[in-house]
């Protein structure tokens, strides 16, 4: 269990990092270099701590700790972690009991890096996000589309996963990200709908926003995130997944116990593909609250919702999901399922509640918190379908 007693905030030596003349290298030693700092936080009493802890507490007994649960939960108010638990095996069926250091596929809870490195990039000045993707990929078949396009899932591009059964590719061959592109360009498949028409979930996006990622950073995709975010942030469990990785990584199973196999689509990353644990989420979730890692207008446009086709408080932001509440009030959060993997990542932020739970053994329970948001908040919403 990390200590994080206290709300934590993040001193970042951004000229050390960006400062002119400095070679690669220098840039990355200093990225691993940057400071964290603990700062005191307003405090919540003896008393509000008990009582927040036993909601919690009796949440867990009767919608997880009853139903199979294999993985991490951890609940925060402020940074002060109220509850922490861990259930299970990594390896179902075998002794190697689930820690805090075990790492869990956090599936499509993986976006949320993907499109906040790209607001990095665009604080860097180094993309604009209303540049148009003919600029970074000559020859893009569909006019229309912008990097905002991607970020708020408006885009209206066909997911990978079905259009390449549709070409019949060979599942024998694992599809890469420049293999994604590749199709796009060759096949050009239908769109689902015309470009910022409406709202259109779609791994696609995110896997151009990676490529993007990479083509203006010069850097792969994993060494970008780890020298802006996993380093400095001392997000020591968490990483992007790598054919390398597959024999040491947390397997997943279904929900009777059956190992869930790698397939060809194992290897595409941006939309999916990130491993981490509650605790280095924690960290993940206190640095977006403060403007010391990105601009609160970056922040602002990150959490804005996008999209009003559809009447109803769910939305989208930029990488994120949100419930949009009366008088100004969101819930930003990002759910995965991928294989047998489950997350759910909350942050309920007017209340500063903090909500993550990772299970490698698929169980539809995870994504069910909203009576628990309810139970420690002012906040009321209806029970909906929940989107993954």
């Amino acid at each position: 269990m990390i200590l994080l007693r206290k709300r934590t905030f993040l001193i970042l030596y951004i000229a050390a990092l960006t400062g002119c003349g400095s070679s690669a290298n220098q840039r990355a030693a200093n990225a691993d270099s940057l400071l964290i700092k603990q700062q005191k936080a307003t405090e919540i009493s003896q008393k509000e701590r008990e009582k927040l802890t036993r909601i919690v507490s009796d949440f867990y007994d009767t919608s997880l700790g009853n139903t199979g649960f294999n993985g991490s939960f951890l609940v925060a108010k402020g940074g002060n972690i109220l509850f922490e638990k861990y259930a299970g095996s990594a390896h179902v069926g075998k002794k190697d009991t689930i820690t805090s250091a075990t790492t869990f596929h956090i599936a499509s809870t993986s976006k949320t890096f993907t499109a906040m490195a790209v607001l990095k990039l665009m604080e860097e000045g180094k993309l604009n996000i209303n540049d148009s993707l003919q600029k970074y990929f000559p020859g893009f078949p569909y006019q229309g589309m912008t990097i905002k396009t991607l970020l708020s899932q408006r885009s209206g591009l066909p997911n990978y996963g079905y259009y390449l059964e549709k070409i019949n590719w060979d599942k024998k061959v694992k599809i890469s990200n420049a293999d994604v592109l590749a199709t796009l360009l060759q096949y050009k498949p239908d769109l689902q709908y015309q470009p910022n028409r409406r709202f259109n979930y779609c791994n696609t996006n995110f896997v151009l926003l990676a490529l993007i990622i990479e083509k203006v950073s010069g850097k792969t995709y994993a060494d970008y995130l780890q020298q802006t975010f996993f380093s400095p942030l001392q997000m020591n469990h968490t990483k992007v997944f790598n054919w390398n990785d597959s024999a040491s990584v947390t397997p997943s199973y279904m929900w009777n116990g059956t190992q869930e196999a790698f397939t060809h689509l194992d290897l595409t990353y941006g939309d999916k593909n990130i491993y981490s644990t509650v605790t280095d989420l924690l960290k993940w979730d206190l640095a977006l609250y403060d403007t010391l890692l990105f601009k609160q207008s970056t922040l602002d446009s990150a959490f804005r919702p996008y999209s009003f086709e559809k009447p109803g408080i769910h939305n989208y932001g930029l990488g994120w999901r949100m419930y949009t509440l009366p008088n100004d009030k969101k819930i930003i959060y990002h759910n995965g399922w991928w294989h047998g993997n489950n997350s759910t990542f909350y942050r309920v932020v007017t209340d500063s509640i903090t909500i993550i739970i990772l299970g490698n053994k698929f169980n539809r329970n995870i994504y069910r918190v909203k009576p628990l948001i309810q139970a420690l908040t002012p906040l009321r919403f209806s029970y909906d379908n929940e989107e993954h």
